[in-house]
């Protein structure tokens, strides 16, 4: 039976396995940025910041790139917290998003259709473009990415402000 752990990997023990981890979680960050960068922009582009719940989530996002920045310089202990702090508060955003989004396509579905109730009110609300009802969740997405990204990670066992191995 063939293994899909490669054949060095194998023969090296836990080693070789710490090597290829430190990767994914190189590449972990690497998406979670690109992902940061993207939600930012389009958030921006789409005025997201007219009242002040919309604030939070471009707000969360520039909260978050500047904590990854100060991640990629320092790789200590406290960036690593707070990093994980605020993908729990992405977690918690996205679900908020969601409710959020939700009822004001309910709100506004009930306008059109004051009849409109059970499962073809909730088909109606999920299939809107605007607000989209399930958008928000990418914040939660994200969140989780940044968490399995903290998740044990070498740095979390530092106390040290640099520790080039945690990756």
């Amino acid at each position: 039976m063939t293994s899909i752990v490669p054949a060095q990997d194998r023969t090296r023990g836990t080693g070789g396995g710490a090597g290829t981890l430190a990767v994914m979680r190189q590449m972990l960050l690497a998406v979670l940025v690109i992902g940061l960068l993207g939600l930012g922009t389009e958030l921006l582009l789409l005025a997201h910041y007219e009242s002040p719940a919309q604030i939070l989530a471009p707000g969360f996002v520039g909260l978050a790139l500047l904590i990854v920045a100060w991640h990629v310089v320092d790789r200590g202990r406290w960036s690593l917290l707070c990093l994980q702090i605020v993908m729990g508060l992405f977690l918690g955003a996205g679900l908020l998003g969601v409710f959020l989004h939700y009822g004001a396509n309910v709100e506004f579905q009930r306008e059109i259709d004051p009849g409109i109730a059970g499962t073809a009110l909730f088909w109606k609300v999920v299939a809107a473009k605007v607000p989209p009802a399930l958008a928000p969740g990418a914040m939660a997405q994200l969140g989780l990415i940044g968490l399995v990204y903290t998740y044990r990670h070498p740095g979390l066992r530092s106390t040290g402000a640099n520790n080039p191995q945690s990756g």
